[in-house]
Order: structure tokens, then sequence, then C-alpha cells
């Protein structure tokens, strides 16, 4: 009979190597970690981003409120006319005036800062004015303009006059611009032309067909323009 001595040491080193595995999967030590595991263990232990919130909008600025009385005076865009507005307690009178054959008077109340003017031969005004400057769009003789202009200190602004030629009444419209330049036209029965300077040295006076006339200012409480 053989000896059975080194097969029960080789089976005794076998039990004692599986038991040594035994106690190190049950106290985590000597495994590899499992694929996955470490990522999503970490995953789960950051904190999450802070929630991202919008920038609050800014507020407008307020609006500059409509003045009671202002004047304004300036030109229609691409120039070929001046225009004139003149605003006083909600009432407004308008200018439109080439210099030569076209103008209109124009009239009308005011809300808000709007302006809805009239004139005769379906002339119009509509825009908006603040205490900087007035904005819009007038019709006249068939044509459309837009127009800016800003506001117009003296002597700037709406002029007119009533002058006799040749024994029948004329009328004159004038229009100062701020820089100091000046636009007209004097219409009688026959025709019309381009009205006399106003010379302001002498108290905003013309001279037409041979006589001194003093003109008047015109404001938005000083008759419609029509005379």
């Amino acid at each position: 009979m053989r000896n059975p001595g080194p097969l029960f040491t080789l089976l005794a080193g076998v039990v004692l190597a599986g038991g040594i595995g035994i106690v190190n999967l049950a106290t985590g030590t000597g495994v590899a970690p499992v694929a996955g595991a470490a990522n999503a263990a970490s995953v789960g232990s950051t904190s999450a981003p802070p929630p991202t919130t919008s920038a609050a909008p800014k507020a407008e600025a307020p609006k500059a409120a409509a003045p009671a009385r202002a004047d304004y005076a300036g030109r229609v865009t691409g120039g070929g006319a001046s225009v004139a507005v003149s605003v006083r307690d909600g009432h407004a009178i308008a200018y439109l005036c080439d210099g030569k054959k076209v103008e209109a008077w124009l009239q009308g109340v005011t809300v808000g800062g709007k302006l809805d003017l009239k004139g005769a031969k379906n002339a119009s005004l509509t825009g908006s004015f603040d205490a900087a400057s007035v904005t819009g769009t007038v019709t006249a003789a068939g044509k459309t303009w837009q127009f800016s202009a800003p506001t117009a200190a003296k002597p700037a602004g709406l002029y007119r006059a009533a002058p006799k030629v040749k024994g029948k009444t004329g009328k004159v419209g004038w229009i100062v611009q701020p820089d100091g330049s000046q636009v007209g036209i004097l219409t009688t029965e026959e025709d019309s032309a381009a009205a006399p300077a106003l010379n302001f040295a002498s108290g905003a006076t013309a001279t037409v067909d041979g006589v001194p006339v003093t003109a008047e200012p015109v404001s938005g409480l000083a008759g419609n323009g029509d005379f």
C-alpha cells in the first residue's frame, strides 16, 4: 500500500487557498473592481451644477413727455420742401412749403404727443412729437414726404402775412429754420411765387409790392393759417 502522505498534503493546500479566497471576497480585499462600478459611484457622488438663471430684462427708459407748447422747423427727407409745426395746449398748426408752388396749411388736435392734421385739397400730416423733435409724414399736392424737424427757438418758426398786392389781398407764409435760412410763398389770385425775405432786424418785416409788411408769428392758437 502506497504512502498517502503527499496526496493529503496537496489537498490540504488546495483547501487552504480556497478558504483564503472566500475570506477576501467577504472582506472586500484583493478583488479587482467590476468595470463601470467606480465610474458610476463617482458620478453619483458628484453634485449637479446649479441651475442657470436668465438675466432679468432691462427696463426701458421712460419716454419724454410731449410738451404742451412747442415749435418745430425742419426739412423733409431728401430736401425739396420745408415743414414747420406749432403746438399749443392740445391744438397744432403746420405749414409745408417748397418756396415755389407747393404749400399747405394744416391743423388739428393733439393727444398724447400724436399729430393728425388736415388741410385743404386733401392735405394731411400725421406724426408724433416730444421735447426734442417732431417726426411724421405729410401729404400735399399729390405728393408724400417723410420728415423730422427739431425744436425751433425764435426767430425760427412759422410766420404769415396778408399784404395787398395790386390792390388785392394776398397771402404769404414763411418757415424760418433754426440755422436762419428761410423759405416762403407769396400767393395771389393770379399766381404763386417765392416770398420776399423777412428782416428780423426791423421786426420781422418784408417788402411786398413795394410796401413794408410785418409778419405775424403763427402758433397753435393763432388761427389756422387759412387767413
